[in-house]
């Protein structure tokens, strides 16, 4: 008897099970197409699926101002140093604000305007000019940090997470293993909510379709295309660009290693943390030293994030385009700057680099409540663009710490020929 009772399975347990356990990305596919369905079976709109989509986005509201202040006071506080690491650490830096700089660019040749549904009839009281810009700026900085984060201000959540995570770098381990704590429990809700996202894409879709009709998704094939490109040009030329200036020799046939054995299987996993596994064995393979790509992996995992920039600034850039903003060059100079230094909180955290363009926004004034409609829309096209970003990301961790090794091995008269596979480097090997 007992054996018949555990064969029977609810068949409720039983659609969830499979449901939960079927990739977020079909997931999100399915309810992509259910919201569009429903919108033309039910026109006019329904405030009961419509509601669907208001929850998701409330619930991102909510965790994003805690996620930031965590993470980013959780990786400071936490932070090693490492000898030798000073040119990987160049490089890193370096290519997610070129990145960035990429994206502002991008924005400025090929403008996106994008159909916010909040933003509706709300007039445009956002910063127009410089001037107006950094004093609203340094304003936010400076703000109470209680305050910061029960208002979702972004900018004094940075500003006191960056100063806290300082200064609990001389606090006890256990004070660090309290925080680094905390940062994880929140970076799991957040892995809750997005577990959500099919439910509540299906609402926002819903919602868009009904209102605009299915011409929404031009403006979502053009965001989509101006990521695309964006990523696609920092991983062809900038980033080769960088690695010439480094190592002295043709990048290219690195390059294209690189993007064949960690982007491709990075693209598909979607997590540049699971993915550090594949490029350590790529490194082993490609004749570095195990000491440096022990360390400069796992960092670029966490503060290489030229993929996740680009995705912050284009979609800033199209809420302030699609608000009527003007962007002066030195404010999206200061827009770069903000991108890349918020982009090193997205490691590890799913939609990570959606839940900080709030931040970004904020550097316009513009209001939490429209800066994540750009949110929810990021998670509609993320199925490629979550995709793409960390192949980017992935794959210029093994991208740069080649190149450095290799500048460092071409000082001592070591010559190795880029990209190809190569025995392990011993020092006793040095000429």
């Amino acid at each position: 008897m007992a054996e018949n009772t555990d064969q029977k399975v609810n068949p409720v347990v039983a659609v969830a099970r499979a449901w939960c356990n079927t990739s977020l990305i079909l997931r999100i596919v399915i309810g992509l197409v259910i919201g569009i369905v429903l919108a033309f079976a039910i026109p006019g709109g329904n405030e009961a699926i419509e509601l669907l989509g208001t929850i998701f986005v409330s619930a991102l509201k909510a965790v994003a101002p805690c996620l930031v202040f965590f993470l980013v006071m959780s990786a400071l506080a936490n932070a090693k140093t490492s000898g030798g690491m000073k040119d990987v650490i160049i490089l890193y830096v370096a290519c997610t604000l070129v990145a960035a700089a990429v994206a502002v660019a991008a924005s400025y040749i090929a403008p996106t305007v994008v159909t916010l549904p909040s933003a509706e009839g709300i007039e445009n009281t956002s910063p127009q000019g410089i001037g107006e810009v950094l004093s609203t700026l340094i304003l936010k900085l400076f703000s109470n940090p209680i305050g910061s984060l029960t208002d979702a201000n972004y900018l004094g959540i940075l500003v006191w997470a960056v100063f806290l995570g300082i200064a609990l770098r001389s606090a006890s381990e256990g004070t660090k293993d309290v925080l680094k704590s905390m940062a994880d429990a929140v970076n799991k809700i957040v892995g809750w909510v997005i577990q959500l996202a099919p439910i509540g894409i299906c609402g926002l879709v819903y919602a868009s379709v009904s209102s605009n009709g299915i011409g929404i998704f031009e403006e979502y094939g053009h965001l989509i295309l101006v990521l695309v490109a964006c990523m696609a040009f920092v991983a062809l030329v900038t980033n080769p660009l960088l690695s010439f200036l480094c190592m002295g020799k043709n990048p290219y046939p690195l390059v294209l290693r690189t993007l064949k054995d960690s982007g491709v299987t990075a693209f598909f996993t979607r997590s540049s943390a699971a993915n550090i596994p594949v490029n350590m064995q790529l490194c082993e393979k490609l004749g570095l030293d195990p000491d440096g790509y022990g360390v400069s992996i796992p960092l670029g995992a966490t503060i290489n994030m030229g993929g996740a920039a680009i995705t912050i600034t284009i979609m800033a850039m199209a809420v302030a385009q699609t608000l009527g903003i003007v962007i002066d060059p030195l404010t999206a100079v200061i827009l770069c700057v903000l991108a890349a230094v918020s982009a090193c909180g997205a490691s590890g955290v799913a939609g990570g680099s959606l839940l900080l363009i709030p931040l970004a926004c904020s550097l316009f004034g513009v209001s939490n409540d429209i800066a994540m409609q750009a949110v929810a829309i990021g998670m509609i096209i993320g199925v490629i663009q979550d995709s793409c970003e960390t192949a980017l990301n992935s794959s210029s961790d093994v991208l740069f710490t080649a190149s450095s090794q290799y500048r460092a091995l071409k000082k001592e008269g070591i010559e190795i020929a880029p990209g190809k596979d190569h025995a392990p480097y011993h020092q006793a090997d040095a000429k």
